[in-house]
């Protein structure tokens, strides 16, 4: 029966080619759109290459500290990170990086800004950045405070041209760092930049002194299984900071948090509730799809009516020859699926298209979006839920038809 249901649809769409142009039309512009923006979520909660193990890390960012009067949420401090999340039983590792700054490097009587963050070690360990030359320092350079520095890609094509970058001296604001390595351009939260430091380089050591600072503190689970474990001991961490320094704060919140719990929690500014609203954040976003899709939808709704008087006196026929409305529908939904499944294919290549171009022309610096399985399996979702919006309403319409009335060529 299927495949009756198919052969019929082709017929039916290459017999109507300008409806099925303007039907496909409407069909590819909009999953096109959802396609690009699926992939962009797909990147920012669920990322690989540089920050693969997303999965297993968690990220502090934030501390919050409240009383009955007030409340302040700030930077994490290095003291916190070091004093406390470093002495964790439950994690692999504890990274320290801290806030872009941007900077002026002096090279060859040239002022190049460049994007700097100042990290320790085990950054490079929890992430996986690409090396294209070189090395990323070490433990021996993080705690001997040695003035090196590794740069992205763009960062070494803007201060060397055509010329190895390894071994050269740049000049940071008045210090002077040796280049030891090359890594290449990413677009990643915690990844972004075009210069990397050690920590143990600022021209001073107040910053070890802080419970609130520019910081944030990446942590490695062993497996997937320890997060829950992770965020139990960083609500004891919490109530052992504010015992610590009370103040004039009564009490103190800080949160570890995968991909989307961060994302949520930083747009919802959920900083002092444990409910970072990452499932509010996931219906709004579904929300808005359906919206998007709701007014070509309509549109659709509207051309495939249209076709009701046309095809009345196959409706007949087949009623008469005992198809029920049921029967009736389902074809007509698989026929406005398949149509929707060719425009999706459409659309996709095009997301592809739009994907490379926003990359190509820098509108969005190193992005490296892509359309992956994941996000191939979310398209077909889409997909689908968008032919039936736009296919049961006419099917229906469709199947109502009386038999007789049908046959005359009629529509009730």
């Amino acid at each position: 029966m299927l495949k009756n249901y198919f052969l019929i649809a082709c017929s039916v769409y290459v017999r109507r080619k300008l409806f099925t142009a303007i039907n496909l039309m409407c069909i590819v512009l909009t999953l096109t759109v959802l396609l690009v923006l699926t992939a962009a979520l797909q990147t920012l909660f669920y990322p690989t290459g540089v920050e693969g193990k997303s999965v297993r890390f968690l990220q502090v960012e934030r501390i919050t500290q409240t009383n009955k009067e007030s409340s302040q949420s700030n930077g994490l401090g290095y003291k916190v990170i070091e004093q406390y999340l470093r002495k964790m039983k439950t994690v692999e590792a504890v990274a320290a990086l801290s806030g872009i700054n941007e900077v002026s490097v002096f090279q060859e009587e040239r002022l190049v800004e460049v994007q700097m963050r100042h990290t320790d070690a085990a950054y490079w360990q929890i992430l996986d950045f690409k090396v294209l030359a070189g090395r990323v320092y070490n433990a021996d350079d993080f705690e001997k405070g040695r003035f090196v520095a590794v740069i992205s890609a763009a960062t070494a094509k803007k201060l060397f041209n055509v010329e190895p970058s390894v071994g050269k001296k740049i000049n940071v604001m008045g210090q002077v760092f040796e280049v030891i390595g090359v890594v290449a351009d990413e677009f990643h939260i915690n990844a972004f930049g075009g210069l990397w430091a050690p920590i143990t380089t600022f021209p001073n050591s107040s910053y070890r002194n802080e419970f609130t600072g520019y910081f944030s503190a990446l942590l490695l689970a062993k497996n997937v299984g320890d997060i829950a474990l992770i965020k139990d001991e960083i609500a004891q961490i919490s109530k052992q900071i504010n015992a610590d320094e009370p103040g004039q704060w009564q009490s103190t919140h800080i949160w570890a948090d995968g991909k989307l719990d961060f994302v949520a929690r930083t747009l919802m500014n959920n900083q002092t509730v444990t409910d970072s609203g990452a499932g509010k954040l996931v219906a709004i976003i579904v929300a808005f799809m359906l919206l998007f899709m709701v007014v070509p939808a309509l549109n659709l709704i509207n051309l495939n009516s249209g076709r009701i008087q046309e095809r009345a006196s196959e409706i007949g026929v087949r009623k008469a020859f005992g198809a029920s409305n049921a029967q009736l529908v389902a074809q007509f939904v698989m026929e406005n699926i398949l149509l929707c499944l060719v425009g999706g294919s459409v659309g996709l290549l095009l997301a592809k298209g739009v994907l490379v171009w926003l990359g190509s022309v820098g509108i969005v610096p190193h992005l490296q979006e892509d359309l992956n399985g994941q996000v191939l399996a979310y398209g077909l979702v889409i997909t689908v839920v968008f032919g039936l919006i736009s296919g049961v309403i006419p099917a229906w319409r469709m199947a109502q038809l009386d038999p007789v009335l049908a046959l005359k060529g009629g529509a009730t």
